[in-house]
């Protein structure tokens, strides 16, 4: 891993309980990515379920720096938090049933460490990314690479290219309305 992109802080995830960000792809296209918290509570499915999104290692916040920020970085990807409060997972923000973001912009429904679809209540491991009941059943969410070091939460996903905090629309240059208009007459 070459460069890493800082995010923001385990303590900004851990306090809003997820955080949305948007990503570029290889191919150029903008996906959605969630932060959230993995504790202790649910990390016990992580190796039975599948690997993990990002991992992280480290403990405190300094909260020091901005979105954006990038720094190189030769050290590895963490799989496995030191304590409570300093795991934090990565993932793409749709749910694997049919297209619907899991966070909508006002921070993903969680309950016992868990994401929650808002449409059908499939409910997702935060630590794993698996999901045993409801409509999405034995699927797990596609991960997204992190890392944490010193209370700072980094991209470290070489096939994705951090644009912007928010969701996909939330970075255009627009008045804030509708993106699209209608074509209909009346």
């Amino acid at each position: 891993m070459g460069v890493r992109m800082r995010l923001t802080t385990v303590e900004t995830v851990y306090e809003e309980r997820s955080w949305l960000f948007t990503v570029r792809d290889q191919h150029g296209e903008k996906e959605e990515v969630i932060l959230v918290p993995c504790t202790d509570a649910v990390a016990g499915s992580r190796d039975d379920a599948g690997s993990g999104g990002g991992g992280s290692e480290g403990a405190g916040s300094t909260g020091a720096g901005s979105a954006g920020e990038t720094t190189s970085s030769d050290g590895e990807r963490g799989g496995t938090a030191a304590g409570a409060g300093t795991d934090v997972e990565a993932w793409v923000n749709q749910c694997t049933h049919e297209f619907q973001r899991l966070d909508r912009g006002m921070g993903a429904a969680m309950r016992d460490g868990q994401i929650i679809c808002p449409k059908h209540g499939s409910m997702f491991d935060a630590c794993s990314g698996y999901c045993d009941n409801g409509e999405a059943a034995d699927t797990t969410l596609p991960s997204v690479e992190v890392a944490v070091d010193g209370g700072d939460v980094y991209l470290t996903d070489d096939e994705l290219t951090f644009l912007h905090s928010g969701g996909i629309d939330e970075g255009d240059d627009g008045d804030g309305g509708p993106s699209s208009t209608s074509h209909l007459s009346l």
